[in-house]
């Protein structure tokens, strides 16, 4: 199933392959959020020649692994003549060293005038990324898939705003959440150890594998607070250091699960040297590893305030991820702002009501009096409805 979103994707992709001009297309994003299907569909839809391979394998595929599918589709596109053909590689950032390798393909094809179209799909954004600006410039598009909005999830499962809330965005889940403990199940083993061991541990040089995956517990059971690195190898126990946390947080980023916002101020070295603020990419991460159910949810306040307000920040880094905005918080002494999204010149200060917060928000006046934001912005409360605020996109709220 696609989504709204990755419906428009779907017609961006399409219309990309069906020009006569030479762009690799690369898409990428969060496991589970609809890249093989979409697609899929683009290529059923295409009527052309189709080459197709996953490297999604418990174990990394060789470089070797590409050059064969390449000749292959090579062989198709001479014998479809000007229409040409398609090769479309999934998971592509597990063979070791492949954008050197479709680099020299690519360019081989562009010297000798082969009609061969190429789609690579990863769910590792960080490590694709890293591919195609080292070897890749000028030869790429890139469209990032981010995890379902509440509008999406809405719109494809007819979800309420507290089924959005309790069980995030993942759409091949959906079927499950009349059953809780198997949601919670399923969440954990198919796509949080999934992505861990697959698109963590199996790519990336990680000395201490335990740490990491503590730390990723850590960040969903503390996700919406501010947390020193040093309090984190507290909680963790662990003779790891400051350096290497951080190092992990970026690696789990990238694999699109959790992250930790920067502290906003006029310097950018005051930026990265402050406190991270945790925050999930998807707020079924944080529940299905604290276990609990709807209706434990609904009867504690405080969690179900830092559910509401990782939500609203999840939308929000979601946006940052695909590259719509910057996202930050803010904090000094005890007064705080639980978001500060910046785009161009454009700064918005956002506080998130809940049942937990005060109705009075010194931060907000501090803030202002700082740094003079554009705007500010109430989601829950007297202010935007939480609900509509989740059902429209970041840039309605901050562009």
């Amino acid at each position: 199933m696609l989504s709204p979103f990755t419906r428009s994707h779907a017609r961006t992709l399409a219309a990309r392959l069906a020009e006569p001009r030479r762009f690799i297309q690369v898409v990428a994003g969060p496991r589970q959020v609809g890249k093989t299907t979409l697609v899929r569909q683009v290529l059923d839809g295409a009527r052309l020649p189709v080459q197709s391979a996953s490297a999604d394998e418990p174990t990394l595929r060789g470089r070797d692994w590409i050059a064969p599918l390449w000749d292959a589709a090579r062989l198709a596109a001479r014998t479809a003549g000007r229409t040409g053909a398609v090769l479309a590689l999934d998971e592509i950032q597990k063979v070791p060293n492949w954008s050197e390798t479709v680099k020299r393909l690519w360019d081989e094809d562009t010297a000798r005038g082969v009609r061969l179209k190429v789609v690579l799909l990863g769910s590792a954004p960080l490590l694709i990324q890293r591919g195609l600006t080292e070897s890749l410039a000028g030869r790429f598009e890139l469209l990032r898939l981010s995890h379902w909005s509440f509008a999406e999830m809405h719109a494809a499962f007819r979800w309420s705003l507290n089924d959005y809330l309790c069980f995030g965005g993942y759409p091949g889940a959906a079927p499950l959440i009349k059953d809780p403990g198997r949601w919670a199940r399923y969440i954990k083993d198919s796509l949080i150890e999934t992505t861990i061991s697959r698109d963590v541990l199996l790519l990336t040089r990680v000395d201490k594998p335990a740490l990491l995956r503590r730390l990723f517990d850590l960040a969903c059971r503390y996700s919406g607070q501010i947390l020193s690195y040093q309090k984190m190898l507290g909680q963790l126990q662990d003779a790891g250091n400051t350096t290497t946390l951080a190092h992990y947080l970026e690696l789990l980023a990238g694999a699109g699960m959790v992250t930790g916002l920067q502290k906003f101020a006029g310097s950018e070295v005051r930026q990265r040297g402050s406190s991270p603020k945790l925050q999930v990419l998807n707020t079924a991460l944080m529940t299905a590893q604290a276990g609990k159910t709807p209706s434990e949810i609904r009867r504690d306040p405080e969690y179900y305030g830092r559910l509401v307000e990782s939500a609203v920040g999840a939308h929000l880094a979601n946006a940052a991820a695909a590259g719509e905005c910057e996202l930050f918080y803010w904090r000094e002494r005890s007064r705080e702002v639980d978001f500060i999204v910046r785009t161009g010149r454009t700064v918005t200060a956002i506080e998130v009501k809940s049942g937990r917060r005060r109705d009075w928000f010194p931060g907000l006046d501090a803030f202002r009096a700082a740094f003079r934001p554009t705007r500010q912005l109430l989601v829950g409360g007297e202010g935007v409805a939480l609900e509509e605020f989740l059902t429209k996109p970041v840039t309605r709220w901050v562009g």
